[in-house]
């Protein structure tokens, strides 16, 4: 069996990535499955060795050799050896015979396609699970390719994302061939490929499309501390620079907001709150609060709340639609924010407001 499997070999290596090796470890199981399934020889005792550089094909049987044949599939006579092989072999040493079968035709040929067929599919899938795992808890490029029972498939080229209903961004349109990017929650292998789970949602896609935006944070010059986000409404960000000629937020918004449009633009024109880190708890909780401006922060570090003054026409601006820019406050602080007017905090404590912070120490 004389087969040139070698150009094909490179072809399938060159255009689908799969190595060479794998191939040919498919190709012997192939050979070996075929041989089960169509010999009654004792296939335990059988080789299959495949040239890579010819593609050639090769059966070989593992014999004992002895004086007398009394099994034909598993003993060879010493004196049927070739005169090199008798100087290099003893009686009852084991020897591997050629024993690729002329006949070795369509049925088996047949059978060794489809297991061929069936190794490379599943060399593909793993190539392709190879791939996405690197990519998992990153951001990825894809198309919308269908709505299944509100989930959404998205098109990554060799692989589908699937997209729940849960890690969709409310109220966002997904319609056949939007390219959207997707932030690649998990990776698990299956007997179909790779399954993959997206997300749209969480707070590591919008830092992701910061670090492709802002070259300042690419580079390290500027780092993200905390984020936190209800996705399609509201988010904010702390930022930090590392190097005092740097500003984070300018950084951040970009020259005329340039920047920060182009993610808002990728999140459904979600409004984001760029606001400078501070390892001063008070001055924290006043920067997020932003763009509310606040007059006094006192902590009670046992209840893990701040109780947060500010000017009687900034009260609803802090506290925000529905009370959102108090609660993002929160999860960006983990301080429980409490936040009355400056006329409130006057008619019960009757302050002088000595405490305020100072206007420098204040995220405008």
């Amino acid at each position: 069996m004389n087969i040139n499997l070698a150009k094909v070999l490179d072809e399938i290596e060159k255009e689908k990535g799969i190595s060479k090796d794998i191939l040919v470890e498919a190709i012997e199981s192939a050979i070996t499955s075929a041989y089960k399934k169509n010999y009654t020889s004792n296939v335990d005792d059988i080789e299959i060795d495949i040239s890579k550089d010819t593609g050639k094909i090769q059966v070989f049987t593992k014999k004992t050799i002895v004086e007398k044949v009394s099994e034909p599939s598993k003993e060879i006579s010493i004196d049927d050896l070739s005169i090199l092989d008798k100087e290099k072999y003893n009686i009852e040493d084991t020897i591997s015979i050629e024993t690729t079968p002329k006949e070795f035709g369509r049925i088996a040929a047949q059978t060794a396609k489809q297991v061929i067929v069936q190794k490379i599919r599943e060399a593909e899938r793993n190539v392709i699970y190879e791939k996405y795992i690197d990519k998992e808890r990153d951001i990825v490029t894809g198309v919308v390719q269908r709505i299944e029972h509100r989930n959404v498939i998205i098109d990554l080229g060799r692989t589908e994302a699937l997209l729940l209903p849960n890690e969709q961004i409310r109220n966002e349109e997904y319609y056949n061939g939007k390219r959207i990017k997707i932030y690649i929650l998990e990776v698990t292998k299956t007997s179909k490929g790779p399954k993959i789970l997206a997300s749209r949602t969480h707070p590591e896609l919008l830092k992701r499309l910061f670090e492709l935006e802002v070259p300042e944070i690419h580079e390290g010059l500027v780092e993200i501390k905390n984020i936190a986000r209800e996705a399609g409404k509201r988010s904010k960000v702390a930022v930090y620079s590392k190097d005092e000629r740097v500003d984070p937020i300018g950084a951040c918004i970009g020259d005329r907001g340039s920047r920060i449009k182009l993610i808002m633009q990728e999140l459904k024109d979600e409004k984001i709150d760029v606001i400078k880190w501070s390892d001063d708890e008070k001055t924290l909780v006043a920067n997020s609060l932003s763009p509310a401006k606040v007059l006094l922060v006192n902590l009670f570090e046992n209840e893990k709340t701040a109780t947060v003054i500010v000017p009687d026409q900034q009260l609803s601006l802090a506290i925000g639609k529905e009370g959102q820019n108090a609660r993002l406050a929160a999860k960006l602080t983990g301080w429980k924010v409490d936040i009355k007017s400056e006329s409130e905090h006057k008619e019960v404590n009757d302050p002088d407001l000595k405490n305020d912070l100072k206007k420098d120490d204040l995220e405008k």
